[in-house]
């Protein structure tokens, strides 16, 4: 499916379990602050960073060691101009096998070019996933990095 959408992805040695392990603990490799929960069907967290940067989640799917997707609900970045950019966006992390590794594909659905944040986005997206998600699955440890 060719999409517009903010995509990346990463491949690891780690098993489907120890990625999608690593995928609900958001608070271990996204810099900001975290409230509530990820780690079932419908809990609800809300994120910060700074003064930057609210958006309150749903968990809309769950597939263990497969696929979470997470609904933004409400958002308010104060970069933007339309601070409620991503209210209604969301967030989806897919695991599957490539070979004897594990892929993990990253979408944010409804970041795309055509909105204010994308380059801002994107780059901390790639960011948390390529270097903080992919330091914690394989390591177990990450530096979370400064996304202002």
């Amino acid at each position: 499916m060719d999409t517009n959408d903010f995509t990346t992805a990463i491949t690891v040695d780690q098993s489907p379990e120890q990625v999608f392990d690593a995928v609900i603990s958001p608070q271990q490799w996204w810099s900001g602050q975290f409230e509530g929960s990820t780690k079932q069907l419908n809990d609800e967290f809300t994120y910060r960073y700074k003064d930057m940067h609210y958006s309150k989640q749903c968990v809309t799917e769950f597939m263990p060691n497969k696929k979470v997707v997470w609904q933004v609900t409400d958002s308010n970045l104060s970069f933007l101009e339309d601070k409620h950019e991503w209210t209604g966006s969301k967030i989806v992390f897919e695991i599957s096998h490539v070979g004897d590794k594990t892929q993990l594909k990253f979408t944010h659905y409804g970041i795309s070019p055509a909105v204010e944040c994308y380059d801002a986005c994107s780059n901390a997206w790639s960011q948390l996933i390529q270097q903080s998600l992919y330091g914690f699955i394989t390591t177990g440890k990450t530096e979370k990095p400064e996304l202002a």
